[in-house]
C-alpha cells in the first residue's frame, strides 16, 4: 500500500501541475497545485482526525514526490497531454488508494458508516478541490464526474466489511477493485451524475 499510495500521489501530483500549466502560472505555481493535489486530501484527514503532524509532514518522500511529478509535467507537458488517457487510468489508481486509506484511517478512529464514507472521499478528492480552488474554478468533484461517488460507494464497502470482521488482505483488495472499477467505468462510458438547476425568472432575458 506504501508504493500504491506514491503512485497515486505522483499521479495526482501530475494532474495538479498540468492544469497550472494549461492556466499558464509559472513554475511555483506549478508546483504548488502539484503538492496540493497530491497530499492535500491527506493532511485535511489528518488534521480532522487529529493525527498531528500529518503523514506527508512525517514522511517527507510524499513531498518529494509531488516535486518530482510537478516537475516532469511542467518540463514535458507536451508529452504528458499526449498521454493523457494514461495519466488518468494512474490518477484512478490513486482515487482507490487514497479511498481505502481514508476509510482505514476513519474506522480505526471509531467513525460510523458516515464518518468512514466521509474520510474515504476527502482523503481521495481533498486534493483535488483545493487546486481548483487555487487555480479559481469551481471544483470538479461538485459539478461533473462520476468521482467522489466512487470514493464514496469505496469507503461504504469498507466500512461493511470491517463489520462484517472481513480479513485484511481481501478487504483492501476488494475496496481497490471495486472503487477502481467503478471510476474506470465511469471514465470508459463518460458517466456522470445528473445536473440539479433551474432558471429562476431573474435569469429570462430582459428586452
Amino acid at each position: 500500500m506504501y508504493w500504491l499510495d506514491l503512485f497515486g500521489t505522483f499521479a495526482f501530483a501530475v494532474s495538479g501541475a498540468m492544469l497550472g500549466v494549461r492556466r499558464h502560472l509559472d513554475l511555483l505555481g506549478a508546483l504548488v497545485l502539484a503538492v496540493v493535489t497530491g497530499v492535500g486530501g491527506g493532511i485535511l484527514r489528518d488534521v480532522m482526525l487529529g493525527v498531528m503532524p500529518p503523514g506527508a509532514m512525517r514522511d517527507e518522500t510524499y513531498l518529494l514526490v509531488c516535486l518530482l511529478g510537478g516537475g516532469l509535467s511542467v518540463g514535458y507537458s507536451r508529452a504528458v497531454k499526449r498521454y493523457w488517457n494514461h495519466v488518468m487510468v494512474a490518477d484512478a489508481v490513486g482515487l482507490a488508494v487514497f479511498t481505502v486509506i481514508g476509510a482505514s484511517q476513519a474506522h480505526v478512529h471509531g467513525l460510523g458508516p458516515i464518518g468512514v464514507m466521509m474520510m474515504a472521499a476527502l482523503t481521495a478528492t481533498g486534493g483535488g478541490a483545493i487546486r481548483d480552488l487555487l487555480a479559481m474554478r469551481i471544483p470538479i468533484i461538485v459539478r461533473k464526474d462520476f468521482y467522489a461517488s466512487a470514493a464514496i460507494l469505496g469507503g461504504l464497502l469498507w466500512w461493511a466489511l470491517c463489520e462484517f470482521s472481513c480479513p485484511e488482505l481481501p478487504k483492501i483488495a476488494l475496496t481497490l477493485a471495486v472503487t477502481l472499477g467503478l471510476r474506470l467505468w465511469a471514465m470508459a462510458h463518460k458517466v456522470r451524475l445528473p445536473r440539479l438547476g433551474f432558471r429562476a425568472p431573474d435569469d429570462k432575458p430582459r428586452g
